[in-house]
């Protein structure tokens, strides 16, 4: 069934304390996909961010941010006060994030909230429960991020030897400080999950389905590789042997150089896969349709030794395969997983996706790049896939319009058959193209709607600092721009289907009736 979306990360929303979150701008957000006829909401990975501040990097595979979580909930609930949240600096430009400003003011609210949380006896069997329905990954993340603390930040490879290799010994008498650091932690995963959830039942609500996002990789500094060494390339110590990255080409003469830490997919394989079972099953309980970032990692991966400065020595080496997915398939059934295949793809890779099922990518503006012949020219595409104009990593489509040279931008205008030269009237016709493929789902960044340019990008690959920061200002999603985004949705076959709203029982309709009294008083 064809359907359309929106790309916006939650960090990017509006709100009054520095950075998007689960308050009530996220809800009038799915108000606002309802009414331009959507079905889907795409946002970037949930993971707390470290260094760099990109979802990509993250402590965690399988904790949330809690930068996302909405103080103005918190102070609903009596765990903070308007004059402790307006007190704090979060940030002065409301269309940038200032992480720094974050880091310095949100755990210090977020520890004013825990404070109070604790004297609140009535809440805490809610909270144990969820620490232990979630202990398998919690307690290992608690457990290396009041570590963290306790080193001053220092990624895990810099601690002291028994707490770097998980001494038995030295893990058994932390202490009481490092107890009461890692409750602290296990509050911000506790109230991340609970106002997700209430975000996440309102979309469905409204009949919107949630894409995520998660990296093929983990970080290096990170509970899932502290926690779980024997299921990466490392040495005795510890130490990566082999890192991740991609070869010379075209755009680098010497290769990109990310410096993940590999998989040990030999070691995965003989356990059946369980750690990566258990991700997928975790990013269901945050997501509807997962997006897996570098899915032709799974044929074959880049490893460059560990230490080099560049990616030139690099070698080619065989992934998991079909094999992965199969275990996957098996344990959870058919997961909804969009396949991100972009890049220098090889007839392996094509095949892997082929057998797999899931829907690739095609990005719109690949298809206008210098060559009349590219592969992501629209007719071209094939139903099963899914079409964006551009990526959270492109340039903002007025951006890349402003960009690109004269002959490609003739040949795009001709293409879509775009009589316009103001930029803004052409990105609308851009995105229409995008519309029109025959991709079962087309997903537009927020930003294309709103008409940007490239000082709204979200990140700038290979550029270290400024990325990650953009924001959308209040107001900036009126009704005239949902009923725009409805007409073009409605005349290229993408409006969903919504159920009629089921009526109300008498006593639901009495329940009602009483709150809407109580609310007048």
């Amino acid at each position: 069934m064809r359907g359309s979306g929106i790309l916006y990360p939650i960090s990017s929303l509006p709100s009054r304390f520095g950075i998007g979150s689960f308050s009530k701008e996220a809800l009038e957000f799915v108000d606002f996909l309802r009414d331009a006829g959507q079905s889907y909401w795409q946002v970037l990975p949930f993971g707390p961010t470290g260094y760099g501040d990109s979802p990509y990097q993250s402590f965690s595979t399988f904790a949330g941010n809690p930068y996302f979580i909405s103080l103005d909930d918190l102070i609903e609930d009596g765990l903070l006060t308007e004059e402790e949240c307006t007190a704090l600096d979060f940030g002065k430009n409301p269309e940038y994030c200032d992480y720094g400003a974050l880091y310095e003011s949100r755990y210090k609210a977020l520890h004013m909230a825990y404070k109070r949380f604790v004297e609140k006896a009535e809440e805490t069997e809610d909270f144990q429960a969820f620490v232990k329905e979630n202990a398998d990954w919690l307690d290992d993340y608690c457990l290396y991020m009041a570590l963290k603390q306790e080193n001053e930040g220092k990624p895990w490879s810099e601690w002291e030897a028994p707490y770097r290799n998980r001494d038995k010994k030295a893990m058994a008498v932390l202490g009481e400080v490092i107890s009461q650091t890692m409750d602290f932690f296990r509050f911000q995963q506790y109230e991340f999950m609970k106002q997700w959830k209430k975000v996440r039942a309102y979309a469905h609500k409204n009949g919107i389905s949630i894409i995520g996002d998660i990296p093929i990789y983990v970080a290096f500094d990170s509970a899932d590789t502290w926690s779980h060494p024997e299921m990466f390339q490392f040495d005795e110590d510890n130490i990566p042997i082999s890192v991740a990255g991609c070869p010379p080409d075209a755009f680098s003469a010497t290769g990109q150089l990310w410096g993940n830490p590999l998989y040990d997919w030999a070691y995965l394989k003989k356990n059946g896969y369980k750690w990566w079972i258990r991700r997928i099953e975790r990013c269901l309980e945050f997501y509807d349709v997962i997006r897996i970032d570098h899915f032709r990692g799974f044929d074959e991966y880049y490893a460059v030794p560990f230490g080099e400065e560049t990616a030139e020595n690099g070698k080619w080496k065989k992934g998991p395969g079909m094999d992965l997915f199969r275990k996957i398939r098996a344990s959870l059934g058919d997961v909804a997983i969009i396949a991100e295949d972009l890049g220098y793809i090889t007839d392996s890779v094509r095949e892997l996706l082929h057998e797999s099922g899931f829907p690739g990518m095609k990005v719109l503006q690949f298809a206008f790049d210098g060559s009349e012949a590219s592969l992501y020219l629209p007719y071209k595409h094939e139903r099963n896939c899914v079409v964006y104009t551009g990526t959270h990593d492109n340039m903002t489509t007025r951006g890349w319009i402003e960009s690109i040279d004269d002959h490609d931008r003739d040949f795009a205008r001709r293409y879509i058959n775009s009589i316009y030269t103001d930029y803004g009237q052409f990105t609308w016709d851009f995105i229409r193209e995008a519309f029109r493929s025959v991709a079962d789902l087309c997903i537009v960044p927020i930003q294309d709607f709103l008409v940007k340019g490239n000082e709204a990008r979200m990140n700038c690959p290979a550029v270290a600092g400024g990325n990650w920061q953009w924001r959308v200002t209040p107001g900036l999603l009126s009704k005239e721009l949902a009923d725009s985004i409805f007409e073009i949705t409605r005349v290229y076959g993408r409006l969903p289907v919504r159920p009629e709203p089921e009526e109300e029982s008498a006593e639901e309709e009495e329940e009602s009736e009483e709150t809407e009294k109580g609310e007048e008083a």
